[in-house]
């Protein structure tokens, strides 16, 4: 048979419809992007796949979008964007992919014959400038290539620990003919059942009795309990055993409801009860070890502190420390045996230590009290204050910004999978476009950002993005005209007069309400927590973004 004959009996297709293909089977029904070079084909080939194209103002909106998107449910999020410039634009939305283990493809398109070093147009390493943030990165320069390296990239992008990864794809391997194949449909790793066996029964055990002869154990809840799945266990060893619970701050929360034992977040700057010194069992279950632990190392710790580590993912158990014990198993499963084994020691409880955690938790958060408001100022605890009644269980909430986020922290008495923040980046201007990530991940649910007005500068841009797509959801915006951590933390170390290019009161001031009308989008300014609560409620009934600005009056939780 002549070669003609044989490709007339092959069905082909270019590798831009294959990639759409791919991204459809495995459950992708938008993508976030900014148009430019290496996209053209990408972009024809995702509409007839029924893949919306959700376009944004800047990569790293988009990026951002993608991520939030991916945090919230455990699915890969997909952001594609240009070469170049662009290319290390998204970047900033893949960093905070990388610090939170976020599962987000990065694909990036880029000329014809890049990676050839002849200087096409924008041609530099761009899956070098990746690979230190990203679980995989690689270039596909081969049309046969794509589909395996598609699968590969979402295969590392949700196992263990998951994370963001890259594709560079080239023009003309978008262009490129090959023969079209089936792919299977494809399961989210949040739709699989748990693979991790039970945990070893000797070391449930010698878990149990460790448990039983602590004076003052704590639980320290990290993201990897949300990406195992719900926890309802490892709540209910709690309550058996009378443990207190703490979050880092910015992980992912699997406390869906108040919760008596939840104590607040550690790591804030605003600090936190005398919890972690003072434990004597650290029950360390999906969170990584750095700076917001004290990296579990005296004085932050005892000397003597037992650390039991539980975990999904086996590169975890030993990171940061080694803890006395790690186990490597599902979370939940891991909780259920452990209740039984000390239900066979004739119970696990402390309810004294418990009693006197929820105290000083109790205290700290009084303590939480900030500058004496003026006559008719609300402050960034006004806010708040007025925002938590609203938080519904079909209500997403997304905290962006430095001191009204830790008014936020310091708040709460739960720490649920419907909160975002920022994440252990700690970077702020995230919350706009993960707005829109968030309302594209839960179309039937109210979204509702909470920023400040340094961070909500950051990515202005977006509201009509948000507005022009039909993407609404409530942004309050709390206007100190400062970036307000940054004020306290220079007024503390070098006086009033070492506030140095962190206040932005213009004259007139800007209004975020009035942008948000010139964007398309609704905006209006309230001065009053009752108003507050009356206009997030009808901005929820709007069909497009609402903007409300708060004037507030500057300084955070410890401020005086």
């Amino acid at each position: 048979m002549s070669i003609t004959a044989w490709n007339d009996r092959v069905s082909m297709v270019n590798g831009a419809d294959l990639l759409a293909a791919e991204l459809r089977h495995k459950g992708v029904e938008w993508i976030s992007t900014l148009c430019g070079n290496g996209l053209f084909s990408l972009y024809a080939s995702c509409v007839k796949a029924g893949i919306r194209l959700i376009d944004f103002r800047n990569e790293q909106g988009a990026a951002y979008a993608a991520e939030a998107f991916a945090r919230l449910t455990g699915r890969v999020g997909v952001c594609a964007v240009s070469s170049g410039v662009a290319h290390n634009n998204a970047l900033t939305g893949i960093a905070n992919a990388y610090f939170d283990g976020a599962p987000v493809l990065l694909l990036t398109g880029t000329s014809p014959g890049y990676g050839a070093g002849r200087g096409v147009f924008q041609e530099f390493d761009q899956v070098a400038l990746a690979k230190p943030i990203c679980k995989y990165a690689s270039e596909v320069n081969r049309v046969c290539d794509l589909a395996f390296k598609i699968r590969e990239a979402f295969s590392a992008a949700t196992s263990g620990r998951p994370g963001p990864v890259h594709l560079t794809v080239t023009q003309d391997v978008f262009d490129g003919q090959v023969k079209e194949t089936k792919s299977e449909t494809y399961v989210s790793a949040t739709q699989l059942e748990p693979t991790l066996g039970p945990a070893d029964a000797q070391n449930v055990h010698r878990i149990a009795k460790l448990l039983k002869s602590s004076e003052r154990p704590l639980l320290i809840a990290g993201t990897n309990l949300f990406y195992a799945g719900p926890q309802p266990s490892m709540m209910r060893l709690c309550e058996t055993a009378s443990i207190p619970i703490v979050v880092p701050i910015w992980d992912r929360g699997v406390i869906e409801k108040a919760h008596p034992n939840f104590l607040g977040v550690v790591g804030a700057a605003s600090g936190q009860p005398r919890l972690l010194p003072d434990a004597d069992f650290i029950l360390l279950a999906g969170a990584r070890v750095d700076y917001r632990t004290g990296f579990l190392v005296p004085p932050a710790v005892r000397g003597d502190v037992t650390i039991v580590r539980v975990d999904i993912d086996p590169q975890q158990l030993e990171q940061g420390i080694q803890p006395t014990i790690g186990v490597l198993a599902d979370p939940d499963a891991f909780s259920e045996q452990l209740i039984k084994e000390c239900e066979a020691l004739g119970g696990c409880s402390h309810e004294e230590s418990l009693r006197e955690a929820r105290e000083r938790g109790r205290r700290f958060q009084a303590s939480m009290t900030g500058p004496t408001p003026k006559p008719g100022a609300m402050t960034g605890r006004h806010v708040v204050e007025a925002i938590f009644p609203l938080l519904t269980d079909d209500t997403v909430f997304l905290i962006d910004g430095g001191n009204i986020g830790q008014w936020a922290h310091m708040l709460t008495d739960r720490y649920p999978s419907t909160w975002l923040t920022c994440g252990a980046s700690g970077v702020v201007g995230w919350g706009l476009p993960a707005a829109i990530g968030a309302k594209l991940a839960y179309p039937d649910r109210k979204v509702l950002l909470l920023s400040g007005d340094g961070a909500f500068g950051f990515t202005l841009g977006e509201l009509e993005a948000a507005t022009r797509q039909g993407i609404p959801f409530v942004a309050v915006v709390a206007v100190d005209e400062a970036w307000g951590i940054v004020v306290t933390t220079q007024r503390r170390l070098m006086g009033e007069k070492g506030v140095i290019a962190s206040r932005f009161a213009g004259k007139p001031p800007a209004r975020y309400d009035e942008v948000a009308k010139a964007l398309g989008a609704d905006g209006v300014r309230v001065e009053d927590p009752v108003e507050l609560s009356s206009a997030i409620r009808q901005g929820f009934a709007a069909d497009r973004p609402t903007v409300i600005h708060v004037p507030i009056q500057a300084g955070g939780p410890t401020d005086r």
